[in-house]
């Protein structure tokens, strides 16, 4: 063989190699590189939402299937070889080319599906000979990499079917609002004409060009056996659209999330179609009440407890109306607010955890004033002392402070960031005392990640050992892990205890007589209101399912006499009256200990309790304080004064024990408990230096004291408050030496003290007295 021929063979062979070289890499690796809707659907795949892609179309991801029959329709349309040919259909090419010819015009391209799928990846570019063979070359390539089911999908994913309107899957929706799988033949057929004149023939104009190019093509089908007659004829006789159509708007805040965390994508999330629908009809129903006291804003969130799947999420409620100046958008499930009370439950658990307290420990109730700080009940009232369940019953916020107090807020505070509230992130001291009151801002995301997670830590007690994943934020995504897992935080029978305590809550008036009907659910629930009504909370919690209620304005303006139980409550009961039934919790034993209690106190009992009985309690409980309340008290021979060794032989003494509560503490009690027996006083005879009668309730010792003024603009007058042991007695006032009245029984005084230093002194008919220094502040 002569040089010159291995020469040229070698050229030949190196060009063919380089020309395959390049046909094999002539395919981009992704074909359609273009910006998709964000879409998602329900648990059940219907369609919830979609957000429009960022240049403008509404293009769908690709589905993983089309609709067989957009297959059959489009097929007998644009290709019916296309199951045969490797991307090129030669016959159609020569057809094509004799039509283009003899009408002296471009009449009919020969191009195949996969053809048209590569045009359509190259944005549609001038028709001519050189595209048509780039065409023809990729083609092929096309079908060397995708299978036909695959090039349909791309095709049918990327069609365009006029305006902004691209791909089956938004083209059904738009159209004829429903899904491509949905539709009839003759709604099918009519998308399927489209993409081949989609700038001529759109739905609403040339409805004759497009009844006619449907029709026929619902002829070849029959013709082809595909459907009988039957069917055709009833299906030329279906009228075309009209407009397009508004696509679902089932979830938009949701969508809204989920377009900034997966733009783009078609996800199926966690919600509950028909729950999702029926909740929004129930808070629109709802929200015409709101309204006409001027509260235009609401959300709710439901999580199934076990798995932590959200089941319906509504972020706000819809604009009544087409201008939307209410902050309709604004999704507040996850907008930070005013807590109120809705973390009280948590510092109860706390401190049952931790052994501060037992379920009815008395915790204080009576005007407090701590470093300036003066919270005060909701009702104005005082308790003197007050069980610690029913403080939490009853959302006292004395109490709470009081016990805040003793826990540490730092601790608390430390503790809230544990659980998982992620809006608490200001130093402790910023928050103080007040945190337990609504100094905290939290949202209603964060509150249905912790108490959805105390519930499923008490229903897994007793098929497990504890799960560190039992304590993780709701997902809304289906199939997605879990994204948050901590360690044990609060234990079973603590939740146990607050969720028992939280069952007798009193509910709103509609709801009155509800513990009297067996069939009604048992429900773990708490409100919560903030300052100034601004914020209404309640969140409810039972086996199977949490339901989270925020009500308020989206700006901020408070709205009188909007409160958590009589604005967000009763929604609440509404959303869960359409749950299934579910059971209580089963009470984890054996995380417990029986524990000797004071029946009238709650605490640990001591020597001197009147009545000792055996309660439940956290394993911690064992160190609990003991009763403070129950003292051996001695009396004379008649039992009518006490008295000591320095007045009375110990042999003559009654020794009685009795349940005995300091002066302020008792004043208060004696009110709601007329029952209340204080000790008798002390004989005249005998000395009792070691404990004063007199107890200043407000104001302490340096606390600082503002004068109001009155509407007038006149300068107001402050009341001072004390309590004494004895009924019926007689306590002079002095400020700064000077006498200011005389009180008997209800010792209350007002006082106008210019600004400055006083000292307040109290004398009581016995001679007992007491002072204290405060500064007055002008309030003008």
């Amino acid at each position: 063989m002569s040089k010159y021929k291995i020469t040229k063979r070698r050229i030949i062979i190196f060009t063919s190699l380089i020309l395959l070289i390049f046909y094999w890499l002539a395919l981009p690796s992704e074909l359609f590189v273009k910006p998709t809707s964000t879409v998602i659907l329900s648990k059940e795949g219907k369609l919830l939402g979609a957000r429009i892609a960022d240049d403008g179309q509404w293009r769908f991801p690709k589905a993983d299937s089309i609709p067989n029959k957009f297959i059959q329709c489009i097929i007998t349309f644009e290709d019916q070889y296309f199951y045969y040919h490797p991307g090129v259909n030669i016959g159609s090419l020569f057809r094509a080319a004799y039509q283009d010819v003899k009408a002296g015009k471009i009449v009919s391209g020969g191009s195949t599906l996969s053809m048209q799928t590569i045009r359509m990846s190259k944005d549609n570019p001038p028709r001519n000979i050189y595209q048509k063979i780039k065409e023809i070359i990729l083609a092929t390539r096309l079908e060397l990499r995708y299978s036909k089911d695959e090039i349909l999908n791309l095709y049918a994913s990327n069609a365009p079917f006029g305006s902004n309107v691209v791909g089956i899957n938004a083209a059904s929706w738009r159209f004829f609002g429903r899904d491509a799988n949905d539709l009839s033949w003759a709604e099918t057929a009519t998308l399927a004409v489209l993409p081949n004149a989609p700038s001529l023939i759109y739905p609403g104009k040339n409805s004759e060009k497009l009844r006619a190019k449907r029709n026929r093509l619902l002829k070849r089908i029959m013709e082809k056996g595909i459907i009988d007659s039957l069917t055709y004829s009833l299906s030329i006789l279906e009228s075309l659209p009209q407009k397009v159509k508004p696509l679902p708007s089932i979830a938009p805040h949701l969508l809204e999330r989920i377009n900034k965390e997966n733009k783009g994508q078609k996800l199926t999330t966690t919600i509950q179609y028909d729950l999702q629908r029926k909740s929004k009809q129930i808070l629109k129903q709802y929200s015409k009440d709101l309204r006409a006291n001027k509260i235009y804003n609401a959300a709710i969130l439901i999580v199934d407890v076990e798995s932590g799947e959200v089941l319906s999420y509504i972020g706000n409620t819809e604009p009544h109306s087409s201008i939307n100046k209410y902050g309709n958008y604004v999704d507040i499930i996850h907008s930070r607010r005013s807590s109120g009370s809705i973390l009280k439950p948590l510092l109860y658990a706390f401190m049952l955890q931790e052994g501060k307290i037992l379920p009815r420990t008395m915790i204080t109730d009576v005007p407090t004033e701590i470093g300036g700080y003066q919270p005060k009940n909701f009702d104005r009232q005082f308790d003197g002392v007050v069980p610690a369940n029913e403080a939490l019953q009853r959302s006292l916020n004395i109490p709470a402070v009081r016990m805040l107090q003793q826990y540490g807020y730092p601790r608390f505070h430390h503790r809230l960031k544990e659980v998982g509230f992620t809006t608490i992130n200001r130093p402790a001291d910023n928050y103080g005392l007040s945190l337990i009151l609504g100094g905290a801002e939290v949202n209603l995301w964060d509150l249905a990640k912790v108490y959805s997670s105390m519930a499923r830590v008490l229903n897994n007690f007793y098929e497990k050992e504890y799960d560190k994943s039992d304590w993780r934020a709701p997902n809304y995504i289906a199939q997605e892990p879990p994204k948050e897992e901590k360690g044990k935080i609060l234990d079973a029978t603590s939740i146990w205890f607050a969720f028992e305590a939280l069952k007798h809550l009193n509910r709103p008036q509609n709801e009155q007589g509800w513990n009297l009907f067996s069939s009604t659910k048992s429900i773990a629930w708490k409100t919560g209101t903030s300052h100034g009504f601004r914020d209404a909370w309640a969140i409810g919690v039972d086996s199977k399912y949490l339901v989270a209620v925020w009500i308020g304005n989206a700006d901020g303006e408070g709205r009188p006499g909007m409160t958590g139980l009589g604005a967000a409550a009763p929604l609440m009961f509404k959303i869960y009256d359409q749950l299934p039934e579910s059971s209580w919790f089963h009470m984890p034993d054996p995380e417990m200990i029986q524990i000797e209690v004071c029946a009238k106190s709650g605490f640990r009992a001591n020597t001197n309790c009147i009545e000792i009985v055996e309660e439940l309690a956290p394993k911690n409980g064992s160190d609990s304080p003991k009763c403070p309340y129950h003292k051996l008290v001695h009396l004379d021979s008649q039992g009518a004064n006490q008295v000591n060794s320095n007045c009375e032989s110990v042999s003559r003494m009654i020794h009685k024990k009795m349940f005995v509560l300091p002066p302020a503490k008792a004043w208060y009690y004696s009110q709601r408990h007329p029952e209340y027996m204080a000790p008798p006083p002390f004989r005249p005879d005998c000395e009792t230096k070691s404990e004063n009668s007199i107890e200043m309730i407000y104001p302490k010792s340096g606390a600082r004291v503002f004068i109001p003024l009155e509407h007038s603009g006149e300068r107001g007058a402050v009341v001072f408050e004390a309590a004494h042991k004895q009924a019926n007695i007689k306590i002079f006032w002095h400020l700064d030496n000077k006498y200011l009245g005389t009180t008997n029984d209800f010792h209350q005084i007002a006082v106008d003290a210019p600004p400055g230093k006083h000292k307040l002194s109290l004398v009581d008919e016995n001679g007992q007295s007491i002072s204290v220094w405060f500064t007055v502040v002008d309030g003008g």
